[in-house]
């Protein structure tokens, strides 16, 4: 089990080792380590999803480890709840940054190995504090440098626990 604390609340995650072992793995040496502490959600999109653990406070990109393989094969959807790794264009791209799924994503899921179809690779869930992700989406959002989609206020995951 996974707690971020944010400046909104806690959202407890639980991983899941069984279907996305490389991928639970990575996020929970990312969490061991400290890295989520002091990122922010930095995409927040009403209606489909929040995205965070690549930037810190004003927007300022952080270093990551190694890409990892997409595991997106693995039967688990972009469901409501969910989490998944965010990725670029290249399917096997993923790192540290992860979105929260604000709704049923399933076009997001696996469909074949093509750069087209890969999908994005779910390996976890929100247990607890759904609303506080939720109420990320009252957060009013802008433009910032390239970005699109950054909350004007930021949403600090402050401290993690690993438990």
């Amino acid at each position: 089990m996974i707690t971020f604390q944010t400046s909104l609340g806690d959202i407890k995650i639980a991983l899941d080792f069984d279907k996305a072992p490389v991928t639970a793995e990575n996020f929970a040496q990312y969490a061991k380590d400290g890295y989520y502490n002091g990122t922010i959600f930095h995409r927040v999109i009403k209606g489909f999803m929040a995205q965070g653990g690549g930037f810190a406070s004003g927007m300022e990109e952080k270093d990551t480890r190694a890409s990892i393989e997409n595991e997106a094969n693995n039967g688990l959807s972009n469901k409501r709840g969910t989490l998944a790794m965010a990725r670029t264009q290249d399917p096997h791209s993923a790192s540290a940054q992860f979105f929260i799924n604000l709704v049923d994503n399933d076009f997001l899921d696996f469909k074949n190995e093509s750069v087209q179809g890969w999908g994005y690779c779910v390996f976890g869930e929100v247990v607890e504090g759904m609303d506080i992700v939720d109420k990320m989406t009252l957060v009013e959002t802008g433009r910032f440098g390239f970005h699109d989609d950054v909350p004007k206020e930021e949403i600090i995951i402050n401290n993690t626990i690993v438990e």
